[in-house]
């Protein structure tokens, strides 16, 4: 039973990874992060409304690189899905905030 257990876990972090991968994908065909990043950090002081789904995949796919790719699974599952394009878009700014808490704390 307990290989069964690793088996799963196995499973769910290589769907973790492969989200990962694509979410790298995504920024990487779309230009340079560079230029993105900057205009992100210049649309917070405005408090833009709509969050885009590529900003948080990006913060999330930085946090799963950053070894918290079980931490950003459970912030996903928080929001009551499996993959972060199922996630309703008024939880951007929340997953963004909790997203900045993995690996300060």
């Amino acid at each position: 039973m307990s290989k069964i257990k690793l088996l799963l876990e196995v499973v769910n972090d290589m769907r973790s990874l492969a989200d990962s991968i694509q979410a790298v994908c995504d920024v990487m065909t779309e230009g340079s992060p560079a230029p993105s990043a900057k205009a992100a950090t210049e649309q917070e002081p405005v408090k833009e409304p709509d969050i885009p789904l590529e900003k948080v995949r990006m913060v999330l796919a930085e946090k799963s690189q950053l070894g918290f790719t079980a931490e950003v699974r459970g912030l996903i599952q928080k929001y009551g899905a499996d993959k972060l394009s199922a996630v309703d878009k008024t939880y951007y700014a929340d997953i963004l905030k909790d997203a900045e808490g993995l690996g300060n704390g």
